[in-house]
């Protein structure tokens, strides 16, 4: 999909527009062939740069080419909004044009961009495309906040249903949980990187009012890389413990079971010592035999039970 947008000068608002124009933001999302060549032929930014960004796996990174710098950056995904935690992350590309353009390209639609298509962003303008793309970095981190504290949620959640039980279902959440963090850890960790070659001012020009908007960035990169950690320390203590408390309440069970089985094992030794063809002296001749040895094997299971129990085996 291409669309392209420009800032109103007179309402200062993003609008869409059919024309390539100077200081225009191009957006791409997952484009087709023709797009890509329309958008090449316009802004002549090298084709590479736009190809590489149709790859999930693209790392964030940095790079230059002929015609324009590519800035490549991780941003959390929602894959699924009817399940919880299915977050993953995908590569944004944002190209600076040396002909005064700005293309985003994005495997899949990002609810950030979406932001600035929709007037939610404070001081945005196409015409700042170093702000813009500091702006776009501030807004994933933010964006990254949000989604860890979904997740923190999810944990919360997971963990009182496992003080209840521990069916296979819950504790697969919970790696669906700690594959969402391990994403998110790399992801912000390799956009940090970014963001340090970008504070060095090499990459794009830097005016003193981006250089605070950057240090935001670089300040909710760092809290989202702490938060993402903390969560998955928790996370991991907490499968932990319940992978040892599903071990416990297994040997727990096999005691008891081993238990009751000692127990019950002494009316059938008692029946089948007096079943034997022998003679058993004057009980066989006794009216009340079988209440006798009845009585008797409660009495010995009962004794034996005790014993257990004190021994804390039952």
């Amino acid at each position: 999909m291409l669309r392209i947008f420009k800032t109103d000068i007179a309402s200062k608002h993003v609008k869409k527009t059919k024309k390539f124009q100077v200081d225009s933001w191009i957006d791409l999302t997952n484009p087709t062939k023709d797009e890509i060549e329309k958008v090449v032929a316009k802004t002549n930014v090298d084709t590479d740069l736009i190809n590489k960004m149709l790859d999930t796996e693209e790392l964030p990174r940095v790079e230059q080419g002929e015609n324009g710098t590519l800035i490549v950056i991780d941003i959390p995904y929602l894959e699924n909004e009817q399940a919880d935690h299915k977050y993953t992350t995908y590569p944004l590309g944002i190209i600076i044009t040396n002909n005064r353009f700005i293309i985003t390209v994005s495997p899949k639609k990002t609810r950030i961009l979406d932001d600035f298509k929709m007037n939610k962003i404070l001081e945005f303008r196409t015409a700042k495309k170093t702000r813009f793309l500091i702006q776009i970095i501030l807004r994933t981190s933010s964006y990254y906040l949000k989604a860890l504290k979904e997740v923190n949620l999810d944990i919360e959640s997971k963990e009182k249903f496992l003080k209840k039980s521990t069916k296979n279902r819950d504790l697969i959440d919970l790696l669906e949980i700690e594959k969402t963090l391990v994403y998110f850890t790399t992801s912000l960790k390799a956009n940090e990187l970014v963001l340090e070659k970008l504070y060095k001012g090499t990459i794009v020009t830097l005016y003193e009012d981006d250089k605070d908007l950057l240090e935001d960035a670089v300040i909710e990169n760092k809290q989202a890389i702490e938060m993402s950690t903390i969560y998955k320390n928790i996370l991991q203590s907490i499968t932990n413990t319940y992978e040892t408390i599903a071990s416990n309440n297994l040997n727990n069970a096999m005691k008891f079971l081993a238990g009751i089985t000692i127990v019950l094992s002494i009316p059938t030794m008692i029946s089948s010592f007096l079943g034997m063809n022998i003679p058993l002296g004057t009980i066989m001749n006794d009216s009340f035999a079988f209440i006798k040895i009845i009585i008797l094997s409660t009495i010995v299971s009962l004794i034996l039970a005790f014993v257990l129990k004190k021994k804390d085996m039952l």
